[in-house]
This record gives C-alpha cells, sequence and structure tokens, in this order.
C-alpha cells in the first residue's frame, strides 16, 4: 500500500523544467515528438468560384435562347420555332462543349501529353472518314449508322495513335501532337480522294464544318449519348489520373493500365464520331480549356473536371453567339472561330513548351 502511495505521488508532482511543481495528472508529451496529423477536410464541391461559373455559363445559354433573327415573341408561331430550333441548338451546344473539353482532358492523361486531343491525333479525321465510308456503300444510311462507322473509324484511328506513341520514344512532348497532326493529314487526303472518286466533296466539306445551324429537333437528339460519356467520366476520373502516371506506377497499385487506356480510347471515339456527326468539327475545344484550367487550378483531374465541363460549354457558347451576331443575318461556322482562337492558344503552349525542353 505504501509503495504504490508513494508512486501515485510523484507521478502526480512532476517537476517542470522551470523549477515549479505540476500537480497534472496527464502524461507529459515529448517536444521532440512529431505534430499529430489532424484529419484534411473534405473538399466542398460546390464552392464559390465553381457557383459563380455555373451562374455565367448559365446566363450564355440563356443568351443563346434569346439570339436570333426569327422574333420569337410577335411571330404567331413564335413557340413553336423556338422549340424546334433554338432549344435543340442551346442542348447540343452544352453537351458537345462538355463533352469534347473532357475527352481531350482524358486523351492528355492516357498519353501524359497536355498537347493532345481529338484535333491534333487526327481521331476527327478519321471520322470523318467512317463517316464518308458509310455515305458511299449507303447513301440512304440512317443517322445511327452514320455514328457507327464514325466511331469505329475514331476508335481504329485513335489506337493507331497511341500505339505509335507507345512504341517510339521521341525526345520532346511538342513533337506528339506534331506528328499526330500530319497522320491527320494523310487521312484527311485520303478521305478527299475517296470523296473525289464518288463525288461525295460537297457532303465532307459539310461534315469538317462545325456548325450548329443544322441542329434541329428531330435532328439533334443523338447527340445525348455523350451525356453518358461525361458521367462515365466522372465515375472513372480516379482510374484515368492513376493511368496518367505511367503504365509502371498503375500496375504497382493494381490498376489494369491498358484496359483503362481501351477505356479512354472508347469514349473519345464515342464522343468525336457523334458530334462529328451531328454537329461536325469542332477544332481545339478539347486542348484550350483543358490547359486553361489546369494552369490556374493544377492537375487535379477530378476537382478539375467540373471546371473544364463549364469552360468547354462556355467557350463554345461564346463562339456559337459571336458565329451569330457578326455578320447576321448571316451566320459564321463555330469552327472557323474556334480554330482562330484555339490555334493561338496552341502555338503560344508549343512556345512555352519549347521554352521548357531547353
Amino acid at each position: 500500500m505504501g509503495c504504490r502511495l508513494h508512486t501515485s505521488r510523484t507521478n502526480a508532482l512532476t517537476p517542470h523544467r522551470s523549477g515549479r511543481m505540476s500537480t497534472s495528472t496527464e502524461p507529459s508529451q515529448d517536444p521532440e515528438a512529431p505534430p499529430e496529423r489532424r484529419p484534411r477536410k473534405k473538399q466542398r464541391l460546390f464552392t464559390w468560384p465553381l457557383i459563380i461559373g455555373v451562374a455565367v455559363v448559365a446566363g450564355l445559354l440563356i443568351a443563346s435562347l434569346c439570339v436570333g433573327e426569327y422574333n420569337i415573341l410577335s411571330g404567331r408561331d413564335g413557340w413553336e420555332m423556338f422549340m424546334i430550333t433554338r432549344v435543340p441548338r442551346t442542348i447540343a451546344l452544352l453537351l458537345a462543349g462538355a463533352a469534347l473539353a473532357m475527352a481531350g482532358l482524358v486523351m492528355q492523361m492516357v498519353t501524359q501529353n497536355r498537347f493532345v486531343e481529338p484535333t491534333t491525333t487526327g481521331t476527327t479525321e478519321w471520322a470523318g472518314l467512317g463517316l464518308l465510308l458509310v455515305y458511299i456503300i449507303d447513301p440512304t444510311a440512317p443517322v445511327l449508322a452514320k455514328m457507327g462507322g464514325a466511331i469505329v473509324a475514331s476508335f481504329i484511328g485513335t489506337m493507331l495513335f497511341f500505339a505509335f506513341v507507345r512504341r517510339v520514344t521521341l525526345k520532346s512532348s511538342v513533337v506528339v501532337p506534331i506528328v499526330g497532326m500530319m497522320l491527320g493529314a494523310v487521312v484527311g487526303s485520303v478521305a478527299n480522294y475517296v470523296a473525289l472518286s464518288f463525288d461525295a466533296v460537297q457532303s465532307l466539306e459539310v461534315w469538317f464544318t462545325g456548325s450548329f445551324t443544322s441542329v434541329l429537333r428531330g435532328q439533334y437528339e443523338p447527340i445525348w449519348a455523350v451525356a453518358v460519356v461525361v458521367v462515365i467520366i466522372f465515375i472513372t476520373a480516379d482510374r484515368f489520373t492513376v493511368a496518367g502516371l505511367g503504365r509502371d506506377m498503375a500496375t504497382s497499385v493494381g490498376l489494369n493500365h491498358d484496359r483503362v487506356v481501351l477505356l479512354g480510347t472508347g469514349l473519345i471515339a464515342v464522343t468525336t464520331g457523334i458530334i462529328t456527326v451531328v454537329v461536325g468539327n469542332l477544332p481545339f475545344l478539347g486542348l484550350v480549356v483543358p490547359n486553361l484550367v489546369s494552369r490556374f487550378r493544377g492537375d487535379d483531374l477530378r476537382s478539375n473536371l467540373p471546371w473544364v465541363a463549364l469552360g468547354g460549354i462556355g467557350m463554345v457558347t461564346v463562339a456559337d453567339l459571336l458565329g451569330r451576331t457578326v455578320i447576321s443575318p448571316f451566320e459564321l461556322p463555330v469552327s472557323l472561330i474556334l480554330g482562330v482562337a484555339g490555334s493561338v492558344v496552341f502555338i503560344t503552349l508549343l512556345l512555352k513548351g519549347r521554352k521548357v525542353v531547353r
């Protein structure tokens, strides 16, 4: 009993370095011990900047519904024209912008190169070639058949590009998109030759001219399929992030790298094929938006996806509004505006990448 009492008193009266006695019964902390890690707070999905971005993009979409040559308020069939033309056009802007921007981000993660997207890898040219072949085989083929041909050709072309990048060791990442554009030029030349041979040049030019003028009710509905692609990208974002670290790193954490690459290729092909059939070519959209977002927010794929989607929608909507108003009552193709703006950004990125390499 006495021994126990003496021990308890000794623990209760522990002298501090200052000489005073402490009556605390709590164990003293070692000053050299590492500090305890506090659990990280979960990042909020809806932050104020994101909410403001959603509001801005929503305003652009509302403006798209209001801009047009036909006065829907005074016209006798104004409401019907509104539902036939402007609502489908605005929905197509939303889906095409979000899907293409996110597809470009996925392609950059899979190839570990920020300069690639469907325009700089020849995927768009492959989609046009597939669409042309279906048209030559059966000029009266339904839209779904044309979409199928474009998707299959896009998938084949993208896989060939990925295989080339994997087998050929390039000293600079800047060379990769240049090689992709060269391959795309070759495929485009083959498509032009085939179109000349079968008197289908005019149809080919229409497909490669990205414009939302022909997006009408009863014709645009297949583009809803890209909404599924957007959802799948959101769900599998972490897998693409790990795959972007390289084959060895992905394999070391138990991820099937080839399967993720195959999934990404399929998503890119579906997006490019459907949008090529319904809208046409929208160049550099998947290049500009992801690079601008990563420049301001870093390379966290999951947290960047909402911003990439908003940026894609905003960029293609602004381009469409400019095309409708600059030379009204005529329209400029959206592909023309995106091509000018995107090429400037692309060249700027290439020049900066060259300086980094040096």
